[in-house]
């Protein structure tokens, strides 16, 4: 019998479900039936870009979920997963020749909304689309906290920890725009995730080595700490980490553990500095992407026997919803066949097995979908 790990249709099907979930948040966190234009700049949502109505060259504009469905059924669409503080921009002076079909009256342009590159479909700092059909490394993407573009796993310049889902990353380019958050990095990162800096030279090295060493300490060193504590605000914890003087590599993104935001300093100083960098709401828990998929799956157990996935079907065209069925099909057909010839061999199905069959079919999809999105 072999000694390898097992996984049974069970295990598949858990993934499957689990995968379903995290999707069925997204959506469930937003609203499918009604734009969200009345609801203003809306902390968090899951929006989209139609490449059909603003093509790459005109201007970028975003639309909600529920536009997505009624006003651009048929287009291609960019899925921009979720953006904070964004305002519908469906039928607005961007869309020359469409008119929102849900909220007739609108401003002309939402002027606070913030565009990026992902708008035209297009990621990362090399700048190119996701699923790419040039790119065979397989490779995960990853959303940064602060400009909210998302990166490939190789190009952050820091090692991927493990259970990256549970860590919120901030992308070298934003940390040098807010170089304070390094000093935050040096006490609160994720450990691992950047090469640290190296002790101290070989010169330092040999004045450690000299004698009197704890007289030199106390007379030179800790009189220096002693100022800097004097310096610093008591409640500017910012400041106090600063008179630590802690080492990191000021290089590559940081990830961040779960609960960092609350650690960040809220004295009257730091709080302007946060607001005039556009961070505000770096002090607000509920604007993670995580407490935003929790109320996504709350307002699906408050609902019982409603759907997401399959209320996002019934917006579909009639030929988008048979190809979804078709491909859905074959997939069972393939998983089927694909398990059928170890039962025939006798042979065990691992972990790898199911990953690599399921690699394939991703491999399959990113050749056929040419890197345009629909809503799912």
């Amino acid at each position: 019998m072999s000694q390898e790990q097992t996984v049974s249709l069970v295990d598949v099907l858990e993934e499957d479900e689990e995968l379903e979930e995290e999707a069925s948040a997204v959506l469930a966190g937003s609203d499918s039936d009604h734009c969200s234009y009345p609801q203003g700049y809306v902390k968090r949502q899951a929006l989209y870009a139609c490449s059909s109505c603003t093509p790459k060259g005109g201007e970028a504009a975003g639309v909600c979920l529920a536009c997505s469905y009624k006003c651009h059924e048929g287009h291609n669409l960019f899925e921009l997963y979720t953006k904070r503080n964004f305002r519908c921009d469906c039928g607005n002076r961007k869309f020359t020749d469409l008119q929102c079909k849900l909220q007739l009256e609108k401003e002309e342009v939402n002027s606070l909304n913030k565009y990026s590159q992902n708008f035209f479909g297009v990621y990362c700092t090399c700048s190119r689309p996701y699923p790419d059909p040039d790119d065979q490394v397989e490779d995960e993407m990853i959303q940064c906290v602060l400009c909210e573009d998302w990166l490939h796993g190789r190009h952050l310049g820091c090692v991927v920890p493990d259970s990256v889902e549970l860590h919120e990353m901030t992308c070298e380019s934003c940390m040098n725009k807010t170089s304070f958050l390094w000093t935050y990095a040096a006490h609160l990162s994720v450990p691992g995730a950047a090469v640290q800096l190296k002790e101290e030279s070989e010169a330092d090295e040999s004045n450690r080595n000299l004698p009197h060493k704890e007289e030199t300490v106390e007379e030179v060193i800790e009189p220096s700490c002693k100022r800097s504590r004097e310096e610093a605000e008591p409640s500017c914890r910012l400041k106090e980490l600063q008179a630590i003087d802690q080492k990191r590599v000021q290089s590559g993104a940081v990830f961040w553990p779960s609960g960092w935001r609350s650690k960040l300093c809220s004295c009257t100083t730091c709080k302007e500095r946060l607001s005039e960098a556009g961070l505000s709401f770096l002090l607000d828990e509920s604007d993670t992407v995580l407490a935003y998929e929790n109320k996504g799956k709350n307002n699906e157990q408050r609902q019982p026997g409603h759907d997401p996935l399959m209320s996002a079907l019934d917006h579909l065209n009639h030929v988008q919803q048979l190809e979804i069925i078709h491909g859905y099909n074959d997939m069972k057909t393939e998983l089927k066949d694909f398990l059928q010839r170890f039962a025939e061999d006798g042979k065990v199905v691992t972990p790898d097995d199911i990953r690599q069959f399921f690699e394939q079919q991703s491999r399959k999809r990113r050749r056929d979908d040419a890197g345009c999105f629909f809503p799912t």
